[in-house]
């Protein structure tokens, strides 16, 4: 019999094709299922294709008394109880490389777009006030910044590589450190997480989402950034307390707060929001945010989506899936 395979979410006709030796429930539209509706269709499967807004728990792998592996089509994997599906003999794999440079790429966009005013200058434009130059708007560039990376695995090193372009000082904080050639390749400088905060005009927040990461940035650490300095989260919502942003975007201590993420989407939490707070969302001057886009290059998801089916057609063909977090 054919694997029975549940795909959570909207993909291209490609990775249908790609899974042709599996019998394939789809989803065909571009919302997510629901958890009671995703528990339905994965009662009787064998594999799920899982991404970004799905969230697998101890009682969901109890209600798939069939299921044998997950397919993640995604990079963080916090939504995600690995070591239940360890415990319970089900594969877990992911795709951690093909994420790294659009999101990279993203942040970067975001730092110019927040620091030089472009959604208000957008809006101004289309409100039919716009009679043609004005000294208005002004912000701030890159060139000659400072910008601290928290966090320099492979996402934050693609930031750093495409900074070097725009003439910045680029420093990091991670818990690791790099060997001196390294740090000289990448042009960076290790400094403990205060120190950068406290020199940076721009953080970017480039870590993974668990204990020692959660709201990392929150009211005290907020205090310590430099005046004046700006705030990119392009890595997970709850890495940041977002009302204690919004306290300092009012207070004036910060300057700007972009993000690609949100402290909502981070299912795991059994205390998380389920709204963005309306004080963050009021700042439209001092704010700029984008839904989630940090992989939304076409070709880049649609590369995704085949890598993790790739996974399942390889391990019911009894190889090794690539990525494979089942002991983390």
């Amino acid at each position: 019999m054919k694997p029975r395979v549940v795909i959570t979410n909207w993909v291209h006709d490609e990775v249908l094709e790609c899974l042709a030796s599996c019998e394939v429930v789809p989803n065909t539209s571009h919302e997510p299922l629901s958890r009671e509706d995703l528990l339905q269709r994965a009662r009787d499967a064998d594999a799920l294709m899982v991404f970004m807004p799905d969230s697998i728990d101890e009682d969901f792998l109890q209600k798939c008394p069939h299921l044998k592996m997950i397919s993640a089509a995604l990079k963080g994997y916090d939504n995600f109880d690995v070591q239940a599906c360890a415990r319970r003999g089900i594969l877990f794999t992911r795709v951690p490389d093909l994420l790294t440079i659009p999101t990279a790429e993203l942040a970067i966009g975001l730092m110019i777009g927040l620091a030089r005013h472009v959604l208000e200058g957008d809006r101004f434009v289309r409100s039919g006030e716009f009679k043609g130059w004005r000294p208005l708007l002004y912000g701030t560039g890159l060139a000659g910044k400072t910008v601290g990376i928290v966090g320099m695995g492979a996402v934050g090193m693609a930031i750093a590589q495409r900074l070097t372009g725009f003439e910045t000082n680029v420093m990091y904080f991670d818990t690791r450190s790099f060997a001196a050639e390294k740090e000289k390749a990448l042009q960076i400088t290790r400094f403990s997480l205060e120190q950068l905060l406290t020199v940076s005009d721009y953080i970017v927040l480039a870590v993974p989402l668990h204990n020692e990461t959660f709201h990392l940035i929150e009211e005290r650490a907020l205090g310590q950034m430099k005046p004046g300095s700006f705030l990119i989260n392009i890595c997970r919502g709850s890495v940041v307390d977002e009302e204690a942003v919004a306290r300092a975007l009012d207070e004036g201590r910060l300057a700007g707060y972009a993000a690609d993420v949100f402290e909502m989407e981070d299912w795991a939490r059994t205390d998380g929001p389920f709204n963005i707070p309306a004080p963050l969302l009021a700042r439209t001057d001092a704010t700029l945010f984008t839904p989630h886009l940090g992989s939304a290059v076409d070709e880049i998801r649609k590369e995704i989506a085949l890598e993790a089916a790739r996974n399942i057609i390889q391990f019911f063909e009894s190889l090794e899936p690539q990525a494979v977090n089942q002991q983390e």
